[in-house]
């Protein structure tokens, strides 16, 4: 079973806790993919760990993406788990919780 964007398992239905909790947003990041240029996606279900993102191609699991919100350096992921344009993925190392709040504040 894959990994959610928060650290729990994923998908609707699956009851494993979570890291930290998410806040629902709706905003543009930049994304990369190896071997892509940049490209705006939008980001919903953020948390410290994770979120969840509209692809404008189907991404692979596992793959390695980067995401660049607007003050902070770009995020080293990986792809938890797709379905159909949407992805979640789970940050290399989990954003610090007073940065994220910040974040959070500026993104709603």
């Amino acid at each position: 079973m894959n990994r959610d964007l928060d650290g729990g398992f994923d998908k609707p239905g699956a009851q494993a806790p979570r890291r930290s909790p998410r806040v629902s947003i709706a905003a543009m990041v930049k994304l990369r993919r190896r071997g892509h240029h940049n490209f705006t996606v939008q980001v919903f279900d953020f948390s410290r760990e994770g979120c969840k993102l509209e692809f404008l191609e189907r991404p692979q699991l596992d793959e390695t993406v980067w995401v660049k919100f607007e003050g902070l350096e770009l995020l080293e992921s990986t792809v938890c788990w797709v379905e159909n344009n949407l992805a979640g993925i789970e940050f290399a190392r989990p954003i610090h919780a007073a940065v994220f709040e910040r974040l959070v504040g500026t993104l709603r």
